[in-house]
């Protein structure tokens, strides 16, 4: 049987994480607290098994108290999802509500908001449900899968012991360890990217923490948008990936014949992850992977940039990718655009337009930025949403959705 955390020591191994305590069979207990979305420890822990039922666990997780984790994990599970059954009924009722609203009385924006709100609460109540880990990474619990990988892959190495022999026991939710799981199988499998090609060449693998390529339209638009030509005195075009991600931007530039490419961002699993992509894929040669705040030095002909789409706070590191607040990203690029473009180069902006069917930002407030930072528009590509959700009509944002455009604006210095 796996063994238990109950204590670690001075938490030498891993100084960075908080400490999670609670009281066990009458002794204070205490191990490393992991969370992805950066939440603080809870508070209160109350020790739950195969023995607490549905209904007091959510009660519990809706008071603020985690349920750290003693019985069969995959009793575990199902508890899990009997608390989002519970936990969706009442954003169903709110929508049933408001579909029977007048529509001038639910604008869309307010719709958003409820949304973000009812995700936020889901959020909350489900990681409440806590699952301990043991120093290697082994889950300790009846029945619980290997997810030593996985838990590799998304948090580094295993701690081990520490010196004084103390061991980096840890806590993290038991939707957390979903997560990590689910991302490690689409990090074996790759989401496979027709605009490079023919298979099995054409995959990108997305690590846990960086947003998956699963909008296929704004790569296509890529791949399509017709190349500025040469600058004068220049033998090849150059290019910069701004926010590459899982790099797959880069790839695709450099499939199309792209020699010089330089790819930024700022989180170190991104960069991880590019490297690793353009490396399989084969295109290392042809990017330069650097951990920078939007632009690197130079100056180049082509400029792309998918910048978050909603101008709205993310509340966990992944949401980073959705979500840019106050548009800091989008505005970012447009400022500095003009300083980095070659001679006759264009800035390859990738936006979708569903914050404005959102009511979050206008097509006048855009076309306004442009101006604002001495930008033309040459042209505009546009294509329309091909994920499900475009067609989920049970979705709160469906009507939104349903009317997205993706472009690509091909800008110029004025």
């Amino acid at each position: 049987m796996p063994t238990i955390p109950t204590r670690v020591g001075p938490l030498g191994a891993a100084p960075s994480l908080p400490t999670l305590h609670w009281t066990e069979s009458g002794q204070s207990c205490c191990a490393l607290w992991r969370s992805e979305r950066g939440a603080a420890p809870p508070k209160r822990v109350a020790l739950a098994d195969d023995t607490t039922t549905a209904d007091a666990a959510y009660r519990l997780a809706c008071e603020g108290t985690a349920l750290l984790w003693r019985g069969d994990y995959h009793n575990a599970r199902q508890l899990l999802q009997a608390l989002a059954r519970r936990v969706d009924k009442t954003p169903q009722r709110k929508q049933r509500k408001a579909a029977q609203t007048p529509v001038q009385a639910t604008p869309a924006a307010l719709v958003f908001n409820l949304h973000r709100q009812a995700q936020a609460q889901r959020a909350r109540v489900l990681g409440m449900v806590l699952i301990p880990f043991n120093a290697d990474y082994t889950i300790a619990l009846r029945r619980a899968p290997d997810a030593q990988l996985a838990c590799t892959e998304a948090w580094g190495p295993a701690p081990g012991a520490s010196e004084s022999g103390d061991t980096a026991a840890s806590v993290a939710s038991l939707r957390d360890l979903l997560g990590m799981v689910s991302a490690h199988e689409w990090r074996k499998k790759g989401v496979e990217i027709p605009a490079l090609g023919a298979a099995p060449h054409n995959r990108i693998h997305p690590h846990y923490g960086v947003f998956s390529p699963v909008r296929g339209e704004y790569v296509t638009l890529v791949a399509t948008a017709p190349l500025p030509p040469t600058p004068p005195g220049h033998t090849a075009l150059v290019a910069f990936d701004i926010g590459t991600g899982t790099g797959v931007l880069s790839a695709v530039l450099a499939r199309r014949g792209i020699t010089q490419i330089v790819a930024t961002d700022q989180d170190p699993r991104a960069l991880a992850c590019a490297r690793a992509n353009l490396a399989q894929l084969g295109v290392a040669g042809q990017v330069q992977v650097l951990q920078a705040d939007l632009f690197p030095p130079g100056r180049a002909s082509v400029v792309v940039c998918n910048p978050p789409w909603l101008p709205a706070r993310p509340s966990a590191p992944i949401e980073h990718a959705v979500y840019d607040e106050n548009s800091r990203m989008l505005l970012g690029f447009l400022a500095g655009l003009t300083a980095h473009l070659a001679p006759g180069g264009e800035g390859w902006l990738i936006l979708s337009d569903l914050a404005e069917h959102l009511g979050l930002r206008t097509r006048a407030e855009l076309l306004a930025a442009f101006k604002t930072h001495g930008l033309q528009v040459l042209g505009r590509l546009d294509a329309k949403p091909l994920h499900p959700k475009a067609a989920d009509a049970s979705d709160p944002l469906h009507a939104a959705r349903a009317a997205e455009t993706t472009s690509l604006w091909r800008l110029a210095v004025e």
